[in-house]
């Protein structure tokens, strides 16, 4: 009888297993148990070594297509993305996708809708057409998505997001305890005066901001409210938000220390302190959030922040997928959050003078 494999080929001249049996000396089925995962029980060390060795001779590669097609898998797992691939943590979370279903012998087929929910609806039943195992659904940024269609008909994750409808299971940052640490930063090292920099209306703002507040509460520091100022998330943002709290400010009285919403708004920070003449970390220390690539490690001074983790979230979204698909069984819609940890560089001081 001739196997799924023997029919299947990729192109002319490509070993089949027959051919290692031939070369090994075994029975065509030997070789089937060693590249199944059956040989264990079945043939001895010797003679599966064996049947490596002739492989590797050959150099025959099982057909990944004749496998799917007698494990009713494909071995590929879709990603579907709204706006990631322009995101500059998009390499980190692709990434930890990609190395976590290689570890399983599974790869990564990725899409990118621009945003538009109509491609994301075609880019799932095309995956869905390609009988991909089980898709990922990543988002540029923490917030409630719709569902694109089709994600119930799989095993399905999603990544970075929450689901409009709590219907699939979802793994995000852990934003409130992010915004904790980074109050922590500034208390541990003595500051009282501390403001809030940077914001819009999305998840992530809100939860920060109130991790930073959990903090400062367990202190006894009320935040005054003229030193929340939500001015977005950009560089120019910080830079107008730092202005208005510290130009003209009597020392003694303005902030010493500053909880900017991301890294972009630190920067401003940074800037408006070195135009006003007040030095980082002497007088002010500044903490960011994101990690953002080639940005953080390289303002003057270098930025302490807190890092969003991108690729865990990638790698957990995967394990999390890959378990559902092994097992046959749909993970439950529990929302999973991961550490943000902190990234310590040059922005971050004692407070000075007396804490107040």
């Amino acid at each position: 009888m001739t196997s799924a494999e023997d029919k299947h080929t990729t192109g002319p001249g490509r070993p089949t297993s027959r051919d290692v049996a031939r070369l090994a000396g075994v029975s065509h089925t030997a070789v089937s148990f060693v590249f199944n995962g059956r040989a264990a029980g079945n043939l001895s060390p010797a003679t599966q070594e064996r049947i490596r060795q002739a492989a590797a001779q050959l150099g025959y590669r099982p057909d990944p297509v004749a496998r799917g097609l007698r494990r009713r898998r494909t071995a590929v797992i879709g990603l579907v993305t709204d706006e990631i691939a322009s995101s500059p943590f998009a390499g980190r979370l692709l990434r930890g996708a990609m190395e976590t279903a290689w570890a399983s012998e599974h790869l990564v087929l990725t899409i990118d809708s621009g945003g538009d929910p109509a491609k994301e609806d075609a880019a799932v039943a095309e995956l869905l057409d390609r009988r991909v195992d089980g898709i990922i659904y990543a988002a540029m940024s923490l917030r409630r998505v719709r569902v694109p269609e089709g994600l119930h008909r799989t095993h399905s994750v999603l990544a970075n997001c929450l689901p409009e409808d709590d219907s699939l299971p979802a793994v995000i940052p852990a934003e409130r305890a992010g915004g904790r640490t980074a109050a922590r930063l500034l208390l541990d090292q003595g500051h009282r005066r501390i403001a809030h920099i940077g914001g819009m209306d999305d998840i992530a703002s809100v939860e920060r901001l109130r991790g930073f507040r959990d903090a400062l509460r367990a202190e006894g520091i009320t935040v005054p409210k003229e030193w929340v100022v939500r001015t977005g998330g950009e560089i120019s943002g910080g830079y107008e938000g730092a202005t208005r709290l510290l130009d003209g400010a009597d020392p003694a009285r303005r902030p010493t220390g500053v909880f900017c919403y991301n890294d972009r708004v630190a920067a401003g920070v940074l800037h408006a302190a070195t135009r006003l003449g007040i030095a980082v970390p002497g007088e002010l220390s500044v903490v960011g959030y994101d990690d953002q690539e080639h940005m953080a490690a390289f303002l003057t001074p270098a930025l302490t922040t807190v890092a969003l983790p991108h690729r865990a979230m990638g790698e957990a979204a995967t394990r999390l997928l890959l378990d559902a698909i092994g097992t046959g069984r749909t993970p439950p819609a529990t929302v999973r959050r991961l550490a943000c940890p902190v990234v310590t560089r040059a922005s971050v001081g004692p407070a000075p003078g007396p804490a107040l």
